[in-house]
């Protein structure tokens, strides 16, 4: 028999609908049930693509005692943590307070009104069993120490990531940034690339900060760290060198062994980060990451309506990286007279790298395409005999019994991957990739919206879960893209319509702080703002960085001074941890080494975009077009083409080239330097 997950859209509740476990989904009616039988609930939460969510389910939600202890004593809920994010945060923040840890599958076990009393994350089957067991004793005999710990917890709940407001200095400095990066370089691992800490997240909004801290204060070893480490990255098992396309970590510090799961978020943003690489150093390795990445996601996530799919699994028949890896004897069999130098280039070996079993997973060395050099190929030759080699493997890899499909299309992270294709579009100039970022917009606008409000996610037969903030300030900034592309107004007025929407949403004006979630959604036992960037940049330093560009792009006060007291409230903490801090870090360079406000007009606008693009500006705004009503704008329409820097509401005099636009920002004292 079923259970109410069933009826579910999202593949991670969907996956546990034959559970003996009475799972039911978050809602009105499983919360009324706990509260009418007294019953304490169990909030487990995870997600399609999770390895050891796979792992607790068939080891603990599928034995038939387990679940009858379930049953009998709890309300059991299952979550989707990228479908309810809002819920995920709470019930994370509870294990982490509890436990000094987090991660999924993420268990709760809560009072009938939903605040938590325990938790943790992967339990081995006897030791859920004995939890469950004690708790529900502890529940019948003593329920007020219960209470009164669930009062405590939810109070640490509410003030965690609560901060004090500021004052907003006078200005930002040089030192500020410096005492920020001292410490955090401190961590670079410089044998392997990234961190000294195992397992390797990529981060890509970390090293997007190095990268524009290194230009603009011109620190050349941290410049070449950056470089350094995503070519460690590029050529690790965490990139799939046969499909395209980044696993979510590596396990090890070598970015060898993945965590297989491959997450759109992740591919968005290296994307991105790949694409400013290029500009600022054009290496054949960057495009050719790009061209299979995007072209990953177009063959395997793109759906019929436009839009992204979210992930895809860790595992294929059961088995973690099954779908990835290699023996040696199938890469002989695969190619043939090409397989030993590719046996070479790819690491294999008959006793395999991976597992004793012989598997493989394939890698390149830091220098591994020196093999066409030494082999008497040419760039060109090389890339179109590795373009062959990996054709063939990947046809042959097709054959195999796929890892699943998390069909889930979140609005927040299309808006991350329209993001990475816009800016992949400016590095490279090719219009397939501008088409793509045009299409997955319009997915945006089409599905993904509920009158003037944005949704989560498209809507289902279920329910529609309005936006987070996160889904408007990654919207915000993929149509603000767009707009700095094209030069099409309509996508920054579509921009500046939903930053008022998340102003009305989303900020409070008296703890001067953005909310996660809207004023008027689901209330839940705590509402909470997002400070800390993770693998994602926290919503709230999104919606201030997109606040601040909004505000030049518009001439808005009103935004700037929004963003200017959320900065403030944020700024001391940065310093501690810049890790943890680096949108925020990419904001405070923005303060220090101001932007270069670009616009360019008349018939050559776009032209003359494309060519400043082929040179690494990293902290710019451009605008461009023959007529627009822009404040930078609307007093130089017409046909002619000129080129103006703009600087603290200051414009040059007209530039009637963009190697004279570049030489005056070239020497802009305040500028970055120009490659």
């Amino acid at each position: 028999m079923a259970n109410k997950l069933q009826y579910e859209n999202s593949p991670y509740l969907k996956q546990h609908a034959h559970n003996p476990v009475n799972w039911m989904p978050w809602g009105e009616e499983a919360l009324q049930k706990a509260r009418d039988e007294n019953k304490l609930i169990i909030v487990s939460i995870g997600y399609s693509a999770c390895h050891w969510c796979h792992v607790m389910e068939r080891e603990s939600f599928e034995n038939e005692a387990i679940a009858q202890t379930m049953n009998t004593f709890y309300v059991p809920i299952k979550i989707d943590r990228e479908e309810r994010p809002d819920i995920d945060q709470i019930y994370m923040i509870a294990v982490q307070l509890m436990t000094n840890a987090g991660g999924w599958p993420l268990n709760c076990i809560c009072l009938p009104d939903g605040r938590p009393i325990y938790g943790g994350t992967y339990f081995r089957p006897h030791d859920w069993q004995q939890v469950l067991l004690q708790i529900a004793q502890m529940w019948e005999e003593t329920p007020e120490m219960a209470v009164d710990y669930a009062k405590r917890l939810s109070n640490g709940i509410n003030q965690a990531e609560r901060i004090p407001i500021a004052s907003v200095p006078e200005a930002y400095t040089k030192a500020d940034v410096h005492d920020i990066v001292t410490p955090w370089k401190a961590q670079f691992d410089t044998i392997n690339g990234g961190y000294s800490r195992e397992p390797k997240f990529p981060l890509p909004n970390n090293w997007l900060f190095f990268l524009r801290y290194a230009v603009l204060a011109k620190d050349q070893p941290i410049l070449e760290h950056v470089h350094f480490t995503l070519h460690k990255i590029a050529n690790g098992g965490i990139y799939d060198q046969i499909g395209g396309g980044f696993a979510r970590y590596s396990v090890d510090g070598l970015w060898h062994v993945p965590h297989f799961e491959k997450m759109l978020y992740d591919n968005g943003q290296l994307i991105s980060l790949y694409s400013e690489a290029y500009q600022q150093r054009p290496t054949r390795l960057y495009e050719r990451i790009i061209e299979e990445t995007v072209d990953w996601a177009a063959r395997e996530m793109l759906a019929e309506n436009g839009g992204f799919y979210a992930a895809l699994d860790a595992d294929s028949e059961g088995v973690e990286g099954k779908f990835y890896t290699f023996y040696q004897e199938e890469l002989e069999n695969v190619l043939g007279e090409d397989a030993p130098l590719f046996i070479d280039y790819f690491h294999a070996t008959k006793t395999g790298n991976w597992h004793e079993e012989g598997t493989n997973v394939l890698y390149c060395a830091i220098d591994g395409d020196k093999m066409a050099r030494e082999s008497g190929f040419s760039q060109d030759d090389w890339e179109t005999y590795l373009r062959e080699i990996k054709g063939k493997l990947l046809a042959y890899r097709e054959k195999r019994i796929r890892p699943g499909l998390d069909h889930k299309q979140l609005t927040s992270w299309n808006a991350l991957f329209l993001k990475g294709l816009v800016d992949s579009y400016r590095a490279f100039d090719k219009q397939q990739y501008l088409d793509l970022a045009v299409q997955t917009a319009n997915f945006i606008k089409q599905y993904c919206f509920s009158e003037d409000s944005l949704l989560h996610q498209p809507a289902d037969h279920n329910r529609q879960i309005y936006g987070f903030l996160d889904d408007y300030a990654f919207t915000i900034e993929g149509f603000i893209a767009l707009y700095e592309a094209t030069f099409e107004e309509d996508w920054l007025h579509e921009a500046h319509s939903l930053a008022e929407k998340a102003i009305e949403l989303f900020y409070d004006a008296e703890d001067k702080t953005f909310f996660y979630t809207a004023h008027s959604a689901e209330e839940l036992i705590a509402r909470k703002s997002e400070i800390m960037d993770n693998v994602i940049p926290a919503s709230s330093s999104a919606i201030v960085r997109m606040l601040y560009r909004l505000g030049e792009l518009l001439d808005k006060e009103s935004y700037i001074s929004i963003a200017d007291q959320v900065f403030a409230n944020v700024f001391p903490h940065i310093k501690q941890y810049g890790s943890a801090y680096s949108n925020w870090a990419i904001q405070l360079l923005e303060h220090v080494y101001g932007n270069n406000e670009i616009a360019l007009t008349g018939t050559e606008a776009i032209t003359w975009r494309k060519q400043l693009d082929k040179h690494y500006i990293p902290n710019k705004i451009t605008l461009g077009g023959t007529k627009s009503n822009l404040p930078l704008l609307k007093d130089k329409a017409g046909m002619e083409s000129k080129s103006y820097l703009c600087k603290n509401r200051a414009c040059s005099l007209p530039q009637n080239s963009v190697a004279a636009l570049l030489t005056l920002i070239h020497n802009n004292r305040d500028s970055s330097q120009i490659n």
